[in-house]
């Protein structure tokens, strides 16, 4: 279909009028305006349309227009204004969209103005602050915006304020700070954005605040404190970013907070433990992060903390075990850090512990086996640690444990087999491990055993025969293992049994048939 009848502008009762996806469609005729009853146009895809009619403002009705992917669509006829009931506008990826008309500020009834991906449009009218019934307004990627007018600290009804990935978008207006309905604040990905005003401290409402990979940016206000309803605050990737300040701890609803890849800061202000609220608190790849506060142990709710890739991280303070709520406890490719506090075994409620690549890790501490919740344990590559406490029977909970290429660990305790909910051992590339303890064989939920590349594995213990659960068996690459335990054939509930590359293996006992 080319064009549409003039005659269309008679349907009197038509309400909903779709014509998304009329790609030869290049222009609609001035009788459109005549449907007094419509409610809603959509015109999505619509991608050869260049202009509106300017009778547009004849549909006194209407409540939705939709114009998303128009992409040659380049500018809005003023008369756009006069669609007094006009409740939602979508011009999404309107690519070729250059400005907005002044008049789009008489829109009084306009709750949600989506210009997402209009990658053209490089400023806004100041008449947008009059559009008083505001809640959305969508920004995210419009890569030539550079800033906002001031007047945008007059929608007061705003409770969202999408800018993410406007590439060079620097600056906010000071006027922000009077948005008092505002929710969210996404600023992920604005490359060249450098500060927040101070006035961000005013927005009472806000209630999560997004900067993650602005690059640029270095610093926060202290007014960020005064953010009383904040519950989650992103700034993952600030990779400038080099201290908080002091006011943080003052974030009393604060219940996310990402710093991952934050490679700049150094240390946390002792007010950190004043964020009672704080339920998840990521630090990944906070690279030059040298010591946490103590404070920290008074972050009486957090169940989430993750520093995975603190590379300069050495020690924990002791007072880590006062965190009575935490569940899960990330500190897998810290390489520096040399061993863990016996308050560790304070954490009564700690389900998964990472550990893996923590490469100058010698030992772990005896209390460990005071961890009655953990169910995950991984310690894959601490490639200087020797043995395991005896103490690891006790984890009467743990359900996974994995010791992948620990190459110095030599021997194992005899109280492994007390770990009755264990369902996963993973001891590959374990080169230096000789034998495995008799006790293996108690091990009665275990479903999956992988021994693949310990190479000075010799032979296998006749109680392996005892592990009725057992679904998964590795050993490829044990070059030593000359033989198996004719008990090996009692293992009625194996699934896959992996032998390759077991050069000296010489036989398979008969019960295997």
């Amino acid at each position: 279909m080319r064009e549409l009848p003039s005659s269309i502008g008679q349907f009197n009762a038509l309400q909903k009028f779709y014509l998304s996806g009329c790609s030869n469609l290049k222009e609609l005729p001035s009788s459109i305006g005549q449907l007094n009853a419509l409610q809603k146009l959509d015109l999505l895809y619509y991608f050869e349309l260049k202009v509106l009619p300017s009778s547009i403002n004849q549909l006194n009705a209407l409540q939705k227009l939709d114009l998303m992917d128009c992409f040659e669509l380049k500018d809005l006829p003023s008369s756009i204004g006069q669609l007094n009931a006009l409740h939602e506008f979508d011009l999404l990826g309107c690519s070729n969209l250059e400005e907005l008309p002044s008049s789009i500020g008489q829109l009084n009834a306009l709750q949600k103005l989506y210009l997402s991906l209009c990658s053209n449009l490089e400023e806004l009218p100041s008449s947008i602050g009059q559009l008083n019934a505001l809640q959305g307004l969508y920004l995210s990627k419009c890569y030539e915006l550079k800033e906002l007018p001031s007047s945008i600290g007059q929608l007061n009804a705003l409770q969202g304020l999408y800018l993410s990935k406007c590439y060079e978008f620097k600056e906010l207006p000071s006027s922000i700070g009077q948005l008092n309905a505002l929710q969210g604040l996404y600023l992920s990905k604005c490359y060249e954005f450098k500060e927040l005003p101070s006035s961000i401290g005013q927005l009472n409402a806000l209630q999560g605040l997004y900067l993650s990979k602005c690059y640029e940016f270095k610093e926060l206000p202290s007014s960020i404190g005064q953010l009383n309803a904040l519950h989650e605050f992103d700034l993952s990737g600030c990779s400038n970013l080099e201290e908080l300040p002091s006011s943080i701890g003052q974030l009393n609803a604060l219940q996310k907070l990402y710093l991952s890849l934050c490679s700049n800061l150094e240390e946390l202000p002792s007010s950190i433990g004043q964020l009672h609220a704080l339920q998840e608190f990521d630090l990944s790849g906070c690279s030059n992060l040298k010591e946490l506060s103590s404070s920290i142990g008074q972050l009486n709710a957090l169940q989430g903390l993750y520093l995975s890739r603190c590379y300069e991280l050495k020690k924990l303070p002791s007072s880590i075990g006062q965190l009575n709520a935490l569940h899960e406890f990330d500190l897998s490719g810290c390489s520096n850090l040399e061993e863990l506090p016996s308050s560790i075994s304070q954490l009564n409620a700690l389900q998964k512990l990472y550990l893996s690549l923590c490469f100058n890790l010698e030992e772990l501490p005896s209390s460990i086996g005071q961890l009655n919740a953990v169910q995950e344990l991984e310690l894959k590559g601490c490639c200087k640690l020797k043995k395991l406490p005896s103490s690891i029977g006790q984890l009467n909970a743990l359900q996974k444990l994995d010791l992948k290429w620990c190459s110095n660990l030599k021997e194992l305790p005899s109280f492994i087999g007390q770990l009755n909910a264990l369902q996963k051992f993973d001891l590959m590339g374990c080169s230096n491990l000789k034998e495995l303890p008799s006790s293996i064989g108690q091990l009665n939920a275990l479903q999956k055993l992988y021994l693949s590349w310990c190479s000075n594995l010799k032979e296998l213990p006749s109680s392996i025969g005892q592990l009725i659960a057992l679904q998964e068996l590795e050993l490829k690459g044990c070059h030593e293992l000359k033989q198996l335990p004719s008990s090996i054939g009692q293992l009625n509930a194996l699934h896959e049994f992996d032998l390759l590359g077991c050069s000296n293996l010489e036989e398979l006992p008969s019960s295997i048939g």
